[in-house]
């Protein structure tokens, strides 16, 4: 995406969706980062079912942590519902997440007001917010997170070392370098042997483009609003 049409600090607008959850509007993009239909329950049905549950219920995250990677890492909501599935489930979770457009702080202020209700995660939201980039940190028992401040397209990935992905980009019309059939080759580089790679997308090009990186595919049903996604994983 060209500089010009995505700034270093693009202007968020926060908006309710359906389900009472917030998600953040990009004017420029005319995208949202969730779906209107309903930020929190798009993000456990895409994210947390198909793709994390499926692998505690295996018992993953007991012996060594679930190690865990994020493009997107957005608002950090994915995230905190890893939290609250992984504590209940008493796994350790290793959490990487690829963000290239911090929040600014007036809109991370208004976001934490939707975890006011449930004080573990309103605190792994707070530290979230402001531990520094690039270090991982302890954010609740059993659970760190890193940061990672740059395109991952810039970053050498380790071989073979994690265990789920979450590919939550923006659309692939509103960010195409993203969706690139190179992409999902460095994904599968550095996808352990078995791991599970989980999308809200279900276009065409966007499996095929999986598919010719080596991922499996299958289509899912998709949460309200939408039809279908997607769900990869590396034999």
């Amino acid at each position: 995406m060209k500089k010009e049409e995505f700034p270093d600090e693009p202007k968020v607008e926060v908006r309710v969706t359906a389900d009472g959850s917030p998600t953040l509007f990009v004017p420029a993009l005319n995208e949202h980062y969730h779906s209107q239909h309903g930020a929190r329950q798009e993000s456990a049905h895409v994210f947390i079912e198909a793709g994390l549950r499926p692998l505690l219920e295996a018992g993953m995250g007991q012996a060594q942590p679930l190690r865990l990677l994020e493009v997107g890492l957005g608002t950090g909501l994915n995230a905190l519902l890893t939290l609250e599935a992984a504590q209940a489930a008493g796994a350790a979770v290793a959490y990487d997440g690829f963000e290239t457009y911090p929040l600014p702080a007036e809109t991370v202020a208004v976001l934490a007001s939707q975890w006011q209700d449930e004080p573990m995660l309103a605190t792994a939201f707070a530290r979230m917010h402001t531990m520094p980039w690039g270090l991982p940190l302890m954010i609740a028992p059993e659970f760190s997170l890193a940061k990672v401040q740059k395109p991952i397209q810039a970053v050498a990935l380790p071989a073979n070392h994690y265990d789920l992905i979450y590919f939550d980009a923006f659309a692939p019309e509103k960010q195409p370098e993203l969706w690139t059939e190179d992409i999902f080759h460095n994904l599968y580089y550095t996808a352990a042997p078995g791991a599970v790679l989980v999308s809200y997308c279900a276009q065409g090009q966007f499996r095929r483009n999986l598919r010719a990186a080596g991922w499996l595919t299958e289509k899912l049903p998709g949460p309200p609003g939408k039809r279908e996604m997607t769900r990869a994983w590396k034999e």
